[in-house]
């Protein structure tokens, strides 16, 4: 067995492991029966657990630039068609890739900086021009967020669809009034004075796991900062597990109240959908530790996250078609859940930037760029 065949060997069934569970709660020991080596040999490749990882985001990223190298077409309209393919595509081929990025993406955020200029290096090749923040949460974070869902959730969606959404808009034609969208109050929820032992164990909870994580916060812990007993914690919940995925739905239920709470009446389809993402990063501005627990909530319960998502979905459902293209809508059955997961990908990646690496300008200038966007397509 080669030096390069064994440690090749070590990293695909780190890659089998990550995928299927939290970093974290995989030990170099486990890495290594899965392998069929002993632990010592893991020490002669790879210094420890973090070396491997940071190895496998870097292939992960030379693996995607490979596949960008690939983007043809003789105009942009075929070269952000050609980009299109090949990222969903690369998704549904590489789903234990993306599924062990995604962790990487959160927790070493250098290496999604460095694949999001990947992306727009790739999209700017497309155009055949530099494109702005604006452009790149758009155009990629619609194509990544959709091909992620589709990936790994099953979830339908028309690549004929994406490539439209991409080259002419969401909303085509709808214009927007920039006093309707931004010239609001935003109002807090009500703060609740209920501090039964439930209440104080879910505050507490929050913020140990959304600092810490999963899988660095025991019941004792929590019960200490709840000021609680452990028999308090077992009287409302059965395991850390089952405390973990309430936390993960009253996330999904405190953002979509207060977007929901402070929504203006009166705007159009466009207007709505910038006035929610404005509204989406202010709340992560006020409570990062809910975006925490549902990324970690990839891995530590999924089918909670599955259902946080599924939320969101029935909300853009209930706007059923307005604002979409008649024509496009019409002859494509999947068009309108492909507009969903393209809308949803926009707000979820620009709270990453929001929240890991903030803006230059202000967020008002980031989401009214999108509109043009979202109005007229790249």
């Amino acid at each position: 067995m080669t030096q390069c065949s064994t440690a090749e060997k070590i990293e695909s069934s780190a890659i089998a492991l990550f995928s299927q569970r939290w970093y974290s709660s995989v030990s170099v020991a486990e890495i290594c029966r899965e392998a069929k080596l002993s632990n010592g040999i893991f020490y002669k490749y790879f210094q420890n657990k973090e070396i491997l990882i940071r190895h496998i985001l870097e292939g992960v990223i030379n693996r995607i630039a490979l596949a960008l190298s690939a983007m043809s077409g003789n105009d942009a309209q075929e070269r952000i068609r050609s980009m299109t393919d090949i990222l969903v595509r690369f998704a549904a081929e590489h789903k234990d890739l993306i599924t062990v990025f995604r962790e990487g993406q959160y927790r070493y955020f250098e290496y999604e900086h460095r694949l999001a200029e990947l992306y727009k290096r790739s999209l700017a090749q497309a155009l055949g021009r530099s494109v702005s923040l604006a452009e790149y949460l758009y155009a990629i974070g619609g194509i990544r967020f959709a091909a992620v869902r589709a990936a790994l959730h099953g979830t339908q969606v028309s690549l004929g669809a994406i490539e439209d959404m991409l080259i002419n808009g969401i909303f085509k034609g709808l214009r927007w009034d920039e006093a309707k969208v931004f010239g609001i109050t935003v109002s807090q929820p009500d703060i609740t004075l209920d501090e039964g032992s439930r209440v104080r164990l879910m505050n507490a909870g929050k913020k140990l796991f959304g600092s810490r994580g999963f899988h660095e916060v025991n019941i004792h812990e929590l019960t200490d900062a709840a000021g609680l007993s452990v028999g308090a914690f077992y009287k409302h919940f059965e395991s850390k597990e089952a405390f973990f995925g309430e936390l993960i739905d009253e996330a999904g239920k405190q953002v979509r109240h207060f977007i929901t709470i402070n929504l203006s009446p009166g705007l159009n389809r466009l207007e709505r959908e910038l006035q929610g993402i404005y509204l989406f990063g202010v709340f992560l501005s006020l409570d990062r530790w809910c975006y925490n627990i549902v990324r970690e909530g990839e891995f530590v319960a999924p089918a909670r996250v599955r259902a946080y998502y599924a939320a969101f979905e029935h909300g853009y459902d209930k706007l059923g078609d307005e604002g979409l293209d008649p024509i496009f809508n019409a002859a494509d059955p999947l068009y309108r859940a492909s507009s969903v997961e393209f809308l949803l990908g926009i707000s979820h990646y620009y709270g990453i930037e929001l929240l890991f690496d903030g803006f230059r300008g202000s967020a008002k200038a980031v989401v009214g760029s999108i509109a043009k966007y979202l109005s007229e397509g790249l």
